[in-house]
Formats: C-alpha cells, sequence, structure tokens
C-alpha cells in the first residue's frame, strides 16, 4: 500500500473583519461645555410693571331704562366725564379696571348725570368692592 502525503494547506488570510463591540451604558452624565461668548450681552430694557386688578361691583337697582356709571381720579376715570358699568344682573352693576397701581377715589352717577348721595368712595389695587349706593 502505498501512503499518499498530502501537503498541509495554509489557511487562507481572514478576510472579515469583526466590530467593535458596542459601547457600555453608563450612569454618568456627560459633561457639557460652555459656549464661549462673543461679546457680553446688550442691556436688557426695563419695563415698568403694570397694576392690578380693582374690581367695583354696585348692588343697586337704577330702574328700567337707566344705566349706572362712574367717575373717579384714576388715571382710567376721570371726574368730567364717567365710564358706564356693565349690568351682570337686574340689581347689580360692575366694572373692572386693570393697571390700578395706587389707591383711588370715585362716586357714582345715575345716567352719568346724577351723583350719589354721600362722600366718595376709596378703593386700593387689587380690591373687590361692593356698595349700595343711594340717589
Amino acid at each position: 500500500m502505498k501512503k499518499s502525503t498530502k501537503p498541509a494547506k495554509t489557511p487562507a488570510p481572514a478576510t472579515k473583519t469583526t466590530e467593535p463591540a458596542p459601547a457600555r451604558k453608563t450612569t454618568v452624565a456627560p459633561k457639557i461645555k460652555k459656549a464661549a461668548t462673543s461679546s457680553p450681552a446688550a442691556p436688557s430694557i426695563v419695563t415698568k410693571p403694570t397694576g392690578a386688578r380693582v374690581t367695583i361691583i354696585a348692588q343697586v337697582d337704577v330702574g328700567f331704562g337707566n344705566s349706572l356709571y362712574v367717575r373717579g381720579d384714576e388715571p382710567i376715570l376721570h371726574w368730567s366725564k364717567g365710564v358706564a358699568l356693565g349690568n351682570v344682573a337686574g340689581d347689580k352693576w360692575e366694572i373692572v379696571l386693570t393697571g390700578v397701581d395706587k389707591p383711588f377715589e370715585f362716586k357714582f352717577l345715575l345716567n352719568d348725570s346724577s351723583w350719589s348721595a354721600g362722600e366718595n368712595y376709596c378703593v386700593s389695587p387689587g380690591d373687590t368692592v361692593t356698595l349700595s349706593p343711594v340717589f
């Protein structure tokens, strides 16, 4: 019997590249770099804060066809001409003034011509008052 020996073949070089292992998850937050500022920030514009609201409610029956007005020394109100209150119920009138920044006096008028009896009323910013004027 004849023995044949085969020459040993050398393996071919590997052509498959291996992928790197996935990165491990970490619980440490990444560091955030601050953006470089090229110039100092421009000064901000300062605005005057707006004032508070004042709600004036008049609990009075002025009769059918009549309206209730208010005059005063607040910048929204004037002593020379009244501002109408809204009729929210049969005998309930209301006005909401915004931007009030100081106490002020006011008085009710029937149809913007007949003053209510008594002294002027006074309210402060943020107040809600319910009054019963007499004519």
